[in-house]
């Protein structure tokens, strides 16, 4: 039989390929392969994401607890102060609809002050017998603060404070410093090298004086002022930060001036302070659980704070 030329044999009969069936096949089979795959990733994926979202927002509340902990630590000595909306006071039920609320008054700086004890012959001493003397002078470095008290802006020099319940030695009672027995907080109006000039002198009006046994003095920030957190305790709510609202006597559970900021959106909260023998110092126990909107996954974090009382 003759052949014929490979050079002249039809193009058709050396071609190959895939039938249509042929690539429904290895379509259908590489999805259920790929099925099968994503079965044994799809729990670790999904753990690997949980994860991440638990660290996420865990850091974030830790850094509301150390921040938290940082206002404790710099807070005027006896200035902490709880309580809860439902009027428990040292303390917070964990009762539905009820709100912690824990106060202070941060400080930025202190010193020491001259004093007529320390063997002073000459500057000017922090007078306790007349309030027309209104200035002293600072022994050491002497710390920065803001000025120009008659614009109302003026950082405040608080001395020996014992806390509400001890006046006249309790910041609290700025805002009834003319009425008998006084307070301990003044506004700074000028400085002028190591010398503090007062709006005024309650030191000397104080009944009975109350001068710092090591002539120490503490720095309130008027920006910052008083400063609360606050915190459901029985029902998820906000956890927020108010600061700027003055100085009250009676701790505040609304604040309509001054400034906020929201810390967390869905928090309970459980809060305990107590405070050692002579109230030179004291722990507050703080608990924040946390849920996360998103997943409904919920996570704890808690800190103890030791809080300096000594005046």
């Amino acid at each position: 039989m003759n052949r014929l030329p490979s050079a002249h044999r039809s193009p058709c009969c050396s071609q190959r390929g895939f039938t249509l069936i042929e690539a429904i096949m290895v379509i259908v089979i590489t999805g259920i392969v790929a099925g099968m795959v994503a079965v044994f990733i799809k729990t670790s994926i999904d753990s690997y994401l949980a994860s991440v979202r638990r660290a996420d927002l865990t850091d974030a509340a830790e850094l509301s607890v150390r921040r938290m902990t940082r206002d404790v630590r710099l807070a005027l000595p006896n200035s902490l102060r709880v309580r809860d909306s439902a009027g428990t006071i040292g303390g917070c039920s964990n009762a539905p609809g009820v709100t912690c609320f824990i106060e202070l008054i941060p400080t930025s700086n202190g010193g020491r002050y001259r004093d007529v004890g320390d063997g002073s012959t000459g500057g000017n001493v922090l007078s306790y017998t007349s309030t027309a003397a209104t200035s002293f002078d600072v022994l050491g470095v002497m710390p920065a603060l803001a000025t120009n008290a008659l614009n109302g802006n003026g950082d405040y020099v608080v001395v020996y404070n014992l806390g509400p319940g001890y006046a006249p030695a309790n910041a609290y009672g700025f805002s009834s410093c003319g009425v008998a027995p006084g307070c301990n907080i003044a506004q700074v109006q000028s400085v002028a090298g190591n010398t503090v000039t007062l709006a005024s002198n309650p030191f000397a009006a104080q009944t009975p004086p109350l001068p710092s046994p090591g002539s120490r003095f503490h720095l309130v920030p008027y920006a910052t002022r008083a400063v609360t957190y606050a915190c459901p305790t029985g029902t998820a709510g906000p956890f927020m930060r108010y600061w700027g609202y003055g100085f009250q006597a009676s701790q505040p559970t609304s604040f309509g001036a001054g400034s906020s900021s929201l810390l967390f959106s869905n928090v309970t909260c459980a809060v305990d302070y107590t405070t050692a023998v002579l109230q030179r110092n004291g722990l507050l126990f703080v608990k924040l659980n946390i849920t996360d909107a998103a997943s409904g996954e919920t996570i704890t974090v808690f800190g103890q704070v030791h809080v300096d009382n000594s005046p």
